[in-house]
């Protein structure tokens, strides 16, 4: 009989403890009820403009490009390419769609908004969720824009259903981050340098994400593109992970295989086994043709990059981006050191470029410098060259462009037509324009091998007030 009490005792202490518990749970739901309601209602007494201020979104990351950066991206954006398997498609459309807004197209901004939306279910194989954030921070935004305020509000109440969870303090989500990175890479300056920053936040947090550490590397080699022994060695290193990571991306692997032949170890047949990959696949500016044809350039035989870029072509004729991958490769072949290129190369390359420039009417500027260089190495065409150059010395420039232009109708000046002062006078206006470059340094250097030559005063005191004003 005791044994039999002393169960029902126990019994009565568990039946006790499962209502206490289910009173505890009723607490914290109703806790948790009161807590969203109460954010809610706090939120909806924020000013519209105040909530969309603090959305994270194209329209809130200080993206100021002028119109000359916007047409540049956006040609860029499209020659990217669609295809399945793009990892960044989301990405791309929500760019796409800032920029259009940004040139006055708003139902273009529409459009690639709602894709943007798409492709993110598609990839993530979800309806919802944070990846979601930023498009429809941007549709938030278009829609206030254009005094759309209901469905404003609308997009703020998906974002506010999508972040369920409070973020630590001053961290984002890996998500927004990874968008940010992704985004800044395109622009340039100082809004390119803070794109490392972002991709490190989002590997920090979410590090199996392999396309982020794709992105991130590649990004790190481009901003040493110029160096000609390549990358240091920590970044050389996260290459070979990034490669050995993300296998099936043929861009990577070019660009390895590129870097490796700047360190002293070129692999001719891996080329041509990767050349051949990129030929089967989909047309992008990421299938890895333009790294494949800088390496033939530098370590193999510009023959075979010129080679490469018409066999592409042939195979996909209207397509652009191969049509200025060809162009690249003809002006290359023209400039080839102690070369005299042949009437019928100096036409091929003529005829490319002028091709070129009416497929991207509207982000042509170096497409103009080029084929000015290229008019200038025939007798027939020089005419052709000194127009484009007066014409540009005309146009209302910005200064990332002037600083371009001065340094390349300096070389001009002193090679074609043999202005040594007036190669001078615009070196140096290349070199005051405050914007760090390939060419500014370029006109420096020829600069400073002027004063150690020939002793000029004049670049003598230009480049010490230079220095001055640089510290």
């Amino acid at each position: 009989m005791e044994e039999e009490k002393e169960e029902e005792e126990e019994e009565e202490e568990e039946e006790e403890e499962e209502e206490e518990d289910l009173k505890q749970e009723e607490k914290t739901s109703h806790s948790c009820r009161v807590r969203g309601d109460e954010m809610s209602a706090a939120k909806s007494e924020i000013p519209l403009e105040g909530r969309l201020g603090a959305l994270q979104c194209h329209f809130t990351w200080d993206l100021e490009p002028s119109r000359a950066e916007l047409l540049r991206i956006r040609d860029k954006l499209q020659d990217i390419g669609t295809e399945d398997g793009c990892k960044w498609l989301g990405h791309v459309y929500n760019l796409q769609g800032f920029v259009h807004f940004q040139l006055g197209s708003i139902e273009e901004a529409r459009r690639f908004f709602s894709r943007a939306e798409e492709a993110f279910r598609q990839m993530r194989g979800a309806e919802e969720g944070p990846w979601l954030v930023v498009t429809y921070g941007n549709q938030a935004w278009l829609h206030h824009h254009q005094g759309e305020e209901a469905e404003s509000r609308a997009c703020l109440s998906k974002i506010d259903g999508l972040m369920t969870e409070d973020p630590p303090q001053d961290e984002l989500h890996p998500e927004i981050c990874a968008e940010r990175a992704w985004t800044l890479m395109k622009f340039s300056g100082d809004q390119k340098l803070l794109a490392d920053d972002y991709f490190q936040r989002a590997i920090r947090m979410q590090p199996d994400v392999v396309e982020w550490k794709t992105s991130h590397v590649l990004w790190l080699v481009n901003m040493s593109k110029h160096s000609e022994t390549g990358v240091k060695a920590d970044i050389m290193e996260k290459l070979r992970k990034a490669k050995e990571q993300d296998p099936e991306n043929l861009y990577l692997a070019a660009v390895y295989l590129l870097q490796l032949a700047k360190r002293g170890t070129t692999n001719q047949s891996e080329a041509r086994e990767l050349a051949t990959k990129v030929l089967r696949n989909p047309v992008s500016s990421y299938s890895g043709i333009k790294p494949l044809l800088r390496f033939y350039r530098t370590f193999t035989s510009l023959d075979e990059a010129v080679a490469l870029a018409e066999e592409a072509l042939k195979l996909h004729p209207d397509e652009r981006y191969l049509k200025r991958c060809a162009a690249l490769s003809y002006k290359w072949k023209i400039w080839e050191k102690d070369s005299r290129p042949s009437p019928s190369l100096i036409e091929k390359g003529i005829r490319a470029h002028e091709e070129l420039i009416s497929l991207y009417p509207d982000s042509s500027f170096m497409k103009k410098m080029d084929l000015a260089s290229i008019y200038a190495k025939s007798e027939n065409t020089k005419a052709k060259a000194e127009k484009i150059y007066k014409d540009l010395l005309t146009e209302d420039l910005e200064p990332a462009e002037q600083q371009v232009f001065f340094n390349i109708y300096a070389k001009y000046l002193f090679f074609t037509l043999r202005q040594p002062k007036m190669s001078i006078k615009y070196h140096m206006k290349a070199a005051e324009i405050p914007i760090k470059s390939f060419h500014q340094d370029s006109s420096i250097q020829s600069l400073e091998k002027i004063r150690y030559r020939k002793g000029n005063q004049e670049v003598d005191r230009f480049l010490s007030r230079l220095r001055e004003s640089q510290r």
